[in-house]
């Protein structure tokens, strides 16, 4: 099933922040498992700033790209290292907001993510749901204010020096955001893969396959049955950017159960 909705119409948001966006028809998708989707998220001015930043920062600061994740194609740029140029947006305590209510989940005020890059022919990637536990420093954010990472605690393990408070979250909706893949057609691969369940073979029609189409976005609440994948196979340059808000452990406990939560 399809509806589309409007993205910022049930809460108050700041001027500046609804003057980003390019519309407030956003798809709400029932299959192969509830996400949203929208094309041309973006003002053209705004989404330029983001694709040309991306593009700085990897021609200015290749130092600061590094391996997302052991096996995994793509090397990236943490959220965290953006917080002084447009890509900040992904961090702010607006986006958060408004992904959290999309996603339909109580967020903490803490945000991980990064930017993605996928050289040309880049394999496969392997199925994944998101359902995993991530560690913040610090107390809990108050209102209006976010919490990035900053390698004080390792995100994955809570891996911390004596002293140091942090706290567990967990996963709670993905957002994937596509920009500087100039001119994608189909064929050009690169998709991103979402499954009706995670044994389905990894081709059409088991999979749907969400293109990486400049200024687009596919967000979805994480659960244990949002399997998705990278699609792989990329004729260019595939560019996203990649990030979560959290839940507590608490309530993701509640929600799915403490066994379906993935540790890494």
């Amino acid at each position: 099933m399809v509806t589309t909705e409007s993205a910022l119409a049930t809460s108050a948001v700041p001027q500046w922040f609804a003057e980003l966006f390019a519309h407030r028809r956003w798809v709400r998708r029932s299959q192969p498992f509830p996400h949203v989707y929208a094309r041309d998220v973006f003002v053209p001015e705004f989404y330029q700033r983001l694709s040309d930043e991306v593009h700085r920062v990897r021609r200015d600061r290749p130092e600061l790209f590094g391996s997302v994740a052991d096996g995994y194609s793509a090397d990236g740029i943490r959220l965290a290292d953006l917080r002084d140029g447009p890509l900040a947006l992904f961090s702010s305590r607006e986006w958060h907001d408004l992904v959290a209510r999309l996603g339909g989940v109580e967020a903490t005020g803490d945000i991980e993510g990064s930017v993605h890059h996928h050289r040309p022919a880049s394999p496969f990637g392997w199925p994944h749901n998101d359902l995993n536990p991530a560690w913040f420093p610090g107390p809990a954010p108050g209102p209006g204010e976010v919490r990035l990472p900053d390698g004080t605690v390792d995100t994955k393990t809570g891996a911390r020096a004596p002293g140091v408070v942090a706290r567990e979250t967990v996963r709670a909706v993905a957002v994937l955001f596509y920009l500087g893949n100039p001119g994608w057609q189909p064929g050009d691969g690169g998709e991103t893969a979402l499954y009706n369940h995670v044994a389905d073979d990894a081709t059409l029609p088991s999979v749907t396959l969400v293109p990486p189409l400049d200024n687009s976005m596919v967000l979805f609440e994480v659960t244990p049955r949002s399997w998705h994948t990278f699609a792989g196979n990329n004729a260019k340059d595939r560019n996203s950017v990649v990030m979560w808000v959290h839940r507590t452990k608490a309530d993701a406990e509640r929600r799915w159960g403490g066994d379906k939560i993935v540790h890494w």
